[in-house]
Parts: structure tokens; C-alpha cells; sequence
């Protein structure tokens, strides 16, 4: 009986760790529900941009993506982002899917305007760039180097 006991609360107390673990790592990670409001931008490609990618202003996370959809009638890609309140977006912002370095990882990058209106929640994004393709472009290297060798 005594054991059974003890294996009870000791079962208790790895759960109870467990939980706390759990917690702190979602409140570390942040994760959940963000406040702030959502705003869009569309692209004719997103590259490997995926829900939960940061997005940010000169390397700050001031929000993330919260869904990527294709949009059927105009064959472009739809990013909506979530930005926290206390983050205002001026309306002739630059959104650039940005890459975190030579081996992956890609991040919303925004560049604000100078407007003094702000997009307002539902609103979109304006101007939009494309991530760069790195096999395009070194292919792209490579042929010029060859036409320079043929000449």
C-alpha cells in the first residue's frame, strides 16, 4: 500500500512539471493568440513562407503569418499577417519575403513609408516583393560566365 502511494504522488508531481514545463515554453516561444490587428499583402510567389513566420520591421517581430491562400482568380498568393496594436503600418509600406540566411528560415520583412496614414485592420499591403530564388539566380551567374568564356 505504501508504494502505491508513493508511485501515486510521484506520478502527480512529474505531471504537475509537466505542466508547468508547458507553460513556460508557450509563454517563452510565444505562442497563442497575439493582439493586434490583420492586415494583408499579395505575391506572385512566397517561396517557402509559412504560417507562424515572423514578421518584422529593421529585424524587430512586431507580428506573424497567420494564413497563406491562393487566390483562384488571379493565380496570386495572399499572406495575412497579424500585427500587434502598439505597431502602426503606414500605408505606402514595402512587404519583402526576406530571408533569415544562406540556409533557410524566412521572415515577412516590412519597410515603412514615410505616409502619415496608417492601414487600417483588413487592409492591404500595396507594394510587394518577391523572395529572390538563389537556384535561379546562380544558374543565371553560371550561363553569363560561360557566354563570357565563349566570346
Amino acid at each position: 500500500m505504501k508504494r502505491s502511494i508513493a508511485e501515486t504522488i510521484l506520478g502527480a508531481l512529474v505531471i504537475v512539471l509537466a505542466g508547468l514545463f508547458l507553460t513556460y515554453s508557450l509563454k517563452v516561444a510565444d505562442v497563442g493568440a497575439e493582439n493586434g490587428y490583420k492586415i494583408s499583402a499579395d505575391f506572385s510567389n512566397v517561396g517557402g513562407l509559412q504560417t507562424g513566420d515572423e514578421v518584422q520591421i529593421s529585424g524587430v517581430k512586431i507580428g506573424s503569418i497567420i494564413d497563406i491562400e491562393l487566390m483562384p482568380d488571379i493565380y496570386l498568393a495572399k499572406v495575412h499577417m497579424n500585427i500587434r496594436n502598439q505597431y502602426k503600418i503606414p500605408t505606402d509600406t514595402a512587404a519583402l519575403i526576406s530571408s533569415e540566411g544562406l540556409l533557410g528560415g524566412l521572415h515577412m520583412s516590412l519597410e515603412p513609408g514615410a505616409d502619415e496614414e496608417f492601414i487600417e485592420a483588413g487592409g492591404v499591403i500595396q507594394y510587394t516583393q518577391a523572395p529572390q530564388n538563389l537556384e535561379q539566380l546562380l544558374g543565371q551567374f553560371i550561363f553569363s560566365m560561360q557566354d563570357d568564356k565563349e566570346q
